[in-house]
């Protein structure tokens, strides 16, 4: 995957919540992505983030950070979020 596209994407959704408070802009944002981004798009922009997330808004790397954590069990889904996915994700 192209990583300079998936950052490209990934800020605009950030943009969209820009407005809200930082801490529910990165769950919304993490939930859009675990909805809506296939498996090998999340293993690339974590990639990315890995290499120093080079152009990343913040609200999006503080939502690639919670998907990380919510992926590694360490942070649990709010009910809310995990009634609103479409299916179990991809490990």
């Amino acid at each position: 995957m192209d990583q300079t596209k998936l950052v490209s994407m990934l800020n605009q959704i950030a943009t969209f919540y820009r407005r809200r408070p930082p801490e529910q802009a990165a769950s919304e944002i993490a939930l859009h992505v675990e909805k809506f981004w296939e498996f090998r798009m999340r293993q690339a922009i974590y990639a990315h983030l890995d290499a120093g997330g080079e152009g990343l808004e913040d609200n999006a790397r503080d939502a690639l950070v919670l998907m990380r954590e919510r992926d590694l069990g360490r942070v649990p889904f709010e009910p809310r979020d995990k009634a609103l996915l479409r299916g179990p994700l991809e490990a």
